[in-house]
Parts: structure tokens; sequence; C-alpha cells
């Protein structure tokens, strides 16, 4: 059985490869010399495999694809490089500080996979990205803050660190005493569910912090059974799941899917947690759903599931304190 790493390196990173392997007419793929391909395809098989073969509007592949029929326009009015203001809050190299009493770690600045619609796909990874030596030294601003009680391991993906250099980072931040929580945000067991091993379940379950896994999973086709034994085990060991997803139009713009994906998450141990709204990055603007339409589906959903099943419709706001809910009256 291949490990997570083996499975990485043999992603696809070609649009062109990606569709002959799904029996879909490569044209559909951007030219090669293409602007927004300096944001690269990458797509880990394993999430291919639970792609429909032969369709173009599959919702899994429309997350990852550069679509030409769309040609992720690079200057559409009221999308930016950096939607979220995030380098005002890059207080120092590595550390994100947007809200009270918890930080980002940017401990990776690499994904699994390239999804069309994130809103880091231009951020400076470059001058965040941290060695050994950096990630240790990122923990004193962390020390040196006392209202500081949750760490959130970001990037990138964290789980894209080895087993044992996130052992490292968990020990070395057990250490500040007015840490209590570390927060870890992956996509990565998402699209490798194999990268969920014993080892790390054992470094998450002993921390002496409490710790939860956050992740992100747009639709209910993204999970299979080897999902779900690996993360009830994760569960049952005490370490607590959340998902967060991304309302997408053409992706999962329905009630039935979100309302699915909500219900299939729950047998896995997980919880819905958030529901955003798309951020405005540019090469993403077809992914927007309007305000109005996201309103009218979100009442909808309001309807059909248990309140504890209901992530809650947010949109992130540069400079406000909090994620901000989105005012839906019922």
């Amino acid at each position: 059985m291949q490990d997570w790493q083996q499975i990485l390196a043999a992603s696809f990173r070609d649009a062109s490869a990606l569709l002959e392997y799904l029996d879909i007419d490569a044209r559909h793929a951007l030219p090669d010399d293409h602007p927004a391909l300096t944001f690269p395809v990458l797509v880990p098989v394993t999430l291919a495999n639970q792609m429909q073969r032969g369709d173009i509007n599959d919702p899994l592949l429309r997350q990852v694809l550069p679509i030409h029929s769309e040609g992720e326009l690079p200057d559409m009015p009221g999308f930016s490089l950096d939607p979220l203001g995030e380098q005002d809050t890059n207080v120092c190299k590595g550390i994100i500080h947007k809200y009270h009493g918890r930080v980002l770690l940017l401990t990776a600045t690499t994904c699994a996979i390239n999804c069309r619609y994130c809103f880091r796909r231009h951020f400076d990874y470059k001058d965040n990205r941290l060695s050994r030596k950096q990630r240790l030294e990122a923990l004193s601003y962390i020390a040196a803050d006392n209202s500081i009680s949750e760490v959130i391991l970001s990037g990138g993906d964290p789980l894209m660190l080895s087993d044992e250099t996130i052992a490292e980072l968990v020990s070395g931040i057990e250490k500040i005493s007015h840490v209590r929580r570390i927060r870890i945000h992956s996509r990565l067991p998402v699209v490798i569910p194999q990268r969920l091993t014993q080892k790390l379940q054992d470094i998450l379950s002993q921390s002496n912090c409490q710790t939860s896994l956050v992740l992100h999973t747009n639709h209910g086709n993204e999970l299979t059974p080897e999902h779900k034994e690996r993360l009830l085990n994760l569960r049952n060991s005490g370490v607590t799941l959340l998902n967060q997803s991304v309302l997408l139009k053409g992706v999962n713009d329905d009630l039935s899917i979100l309302t699915e994906l909500s219900e299939k998450l729950f047998t896995m141990g997980v919880l819905p947690y958030y529901l955003h709204l798309a951020d405005k990055v540019i090469g993403a603007h077809h992914f927007v759903v309007s305000d109005t339409e996201a309103a009218a589906l979100y009442l909808q959903v309001r309807e059909r599931l248990p309140g504890y099943l209901v992530p809650q419709l947010v949109r992130e706001i540069p400079g406000e304190p909090y994620k901000q809910p989105y005012p839906v009256m019922a």
C-alpha cells in the first residue's frame, strides 16, 4: 500500500493529463502559456478517482481545473490579489495575527491540491517559508503575547509536514503556558485520506493541549469509506473534528448537495463548522454565488437540517475582529 507521500508525488500536474485520465477532451484545458497557470494544476489521483469520468462539469473537477470557457480572467471589478488583507496582518515571518486570542502559524507553504478558488493563490509564500529553526523561533512571538490561547496551524497546508516535524512543533507549542488549544486547518486528509496516520493520531490525541482538526470538504463525493474509518478513529481518540466549506457556484450551490454533505460528515464524526461565502480573489470570479442566492439557499438548509448540522454562513471582511455571520433572518 502506498503511503501519503508516495500518493502525493504521483499527483497530476497537468490539466491535459488529468482530463485524459478522466476520458474528457483535453481541449477544455487552458493552454500551457495561459497566465492563470502561474497558479498551477495539482490534483492527487485519490481525488481524481472520485470524479465522474467523461463529465467536464463534475463538481470535484470544477474545483481544480482551469476552464477555458471561463478563462480565470485576471482583472474583474471588486476582485483583488489579497481579498482578506492578510499582508497587513502578516506581523512577522510565518505569523498572521488577525483576531484576539488566536494566531495563525504558517507552518508549510505548499498544499496537496491547488483549488482554483483559493484566497491565498497569490499569497507571498516565498517570504513566509520557514526553516525548522525559524518555525521554532516563530513560537517566541506567541510566547510573548499571553492573550493568545489558541495556535492555528495553517499554510499552505500544515499536514504537508512530516509527523516528526508536527510532533516537534506541537511539543514547542505545549511549552507555552498560556496556549490551551491547537487547531489544524487542512484539506490534505480530504484529498489523500492516507495522511491520517496512526502516528499523527497519537501526536494529536496525546497532546497536553486540546486539539482539533478542521477539514475543508465542499462536496460529499470527496468522502469515501476510508475517510470514515480514519476520521472516526481520530475522533474516538479525543480529537475534535470540524469541517468548513466554501459556497461555490457549479459545485455545491444546491440544497441537496449541502444537506447531504452535512449528513455524511456527521456519520464520520465531523461537525459542520463554517460555510464561507467565496472570497473575491482574482481568478475565481466564476465561483461566486450572489448574496441573494446564498441567503435563499441557506434558509432552505436551515429548514432541512437540525441546528447542529447547519454550518454558520460567514464572510470574512478585512479589519473586522471576527468572521461576519451573513445577516440571514428566518
